[in-house]
């Protein structure tokens, strides 16, 4: 069953709609995305490794999940269907944090071309990952994983490094919220 993208104009105006697979090439048409980080009251966030089979940046790490949400649907809802379809978790409050627009090319060629807000929710748990969508995952504390990505930037898919970068700005008003383990 085919997935369609919402392309999109420069201020966020759907103006059609695109077979996903179709649209990722070397001209990537601008369309709308999510890109989502997960915590857990320990203040350690989801990092995952998009599967090898992945068109787009194959076999990176990157934050939680990330996609697009079909016609029709929020960008919150579409957040929910894939951490429930790529990681099994169900349950996780998605609310966005900050906006974002982004291009960029893989080692492939192939370009995203999104208005990709940024999302956060939290979960306590591990994932039951799906082994086309993620290849392995991992808790990380988040002051050690913005050290990583000030060290070594190209380990990480360029959206998570540059979405993390606002997301400390941001001082993760949603996370400090959450109740503290004990």
């Amino acid at each position: 069953m085919s997935e369609f993208v919402v392309l999109v104009d420069e201020k966020n105006n759907p103006i059609g709609t695109a077979d996903k697979n179709a649209v990722h090439t070397e001209s990537t048409p601008l369309h709308r995305g999510f890109s989502l980080f997960v915590f857990n009251s320990k203040r350690q966030f989801l990092l995952t490794k998009r599967a090898s089979t992945k068109k787009t940046f194959p076999g990176v790490w990157t934050n939680t999940v990330c996609g697009h949400p079909a016609p029709e649907e929020s960008v919150t809802e579409a957040a929910s269907r894939r951490l429930r379809d790529e990681l099994g978790i169900t349950g996780v409050d998605v609310q966005e944090l900050a906006p974002y627009r982004y291009r960029v090319a893989d080692q492939n060629g192939i370009v995203e071309n999104e208005i990709c807000p940024i999302l956060v929710g939290q979960y306590q748990g591990d994932p039951v990952p799906v082994s086309g969508e993620v290849e392995d995952w991992k808790w990380v504390d988040w002051n050690e994983f913005l050290r990583e990505i000030h060290d070594n930037p190209m380990a990480y898919s360029p959206w998570s490094v540059a979405e993390a970068k606002i997301l400390a700005r941001s001082q993760l008003q949603l996370i400090d919220r959450a109740p503290r383990a004990v």
